[in-house]
């Protein structure tokens, strides 16, 4: 059994030519700084969906305009793949904007959030409870110096 499909290789060499495209032939002005974060291919290689980033950008007009832009450019894309890649055919190239770098800001921001109100605040008062517990550290500790002492002195 093969230990890479076909289609995982196409789909890898794809991201890395796509890249490379949309950063340096692109000429679009409201083109943001884009990233492909990943390409899937289908079994027959003719659709391939492509999964891109926008750095800095997540007010949803522009991310409209963006993968406007991507969508628009697709042919011309597909082309110059056509050129870099050997293939008898080049997939169909369908631009999704990938969430999941915000989705993950956001559930970052959260569980920060969370551990920041769980945590006692740094130079606060001491609660009874932890006054409690601290004389009976501190009255522990001398208890057992004395008793270190009665020992010693008895040896």
């Amino acid at each position: 059994m093969r230990e890479f499909k076909r289609t995982d290789r196409v789909a890898d060499q794809l991201q890395q030519e796509l890249a490379v495209l949309i950063q340096r032939e692109i000429k679009d002005p409201r083109l943001g700084m884009v990233t492909v974060s990943s390409v899937t291919v289908s079994r027959d290689l003719g659709y391939a969906d492509i999964y891109v980033t926008l750095l800095g950008e997540n007010d949803p007009e522009r991310v409209k305009e963006n993968m406007a832009v991507l969508k628009r450019a697709a042919g011309f894309l597909r082309s110059q793949i056509a050129r870099r890649i050997k293939l008898r055919h080049v997939p169909e190239l369908r631009f999704h904007y990938d969430e999941s770098v915000v989705r993950g800001h956001k559930l970052s921001a959260l569980i920060d959030e969370a551990v920041g109100r769980d945590r006692p605040p740094e130079g606060g008062e001491v609660t009874p409870e932890d006054g409690a517990l601290e004389e009976d550290t501190l009255e522990d500790e001398a208890h057992d110096s004395e008793s270190r002492k009665e020992d010693g002195e008895s040896r």
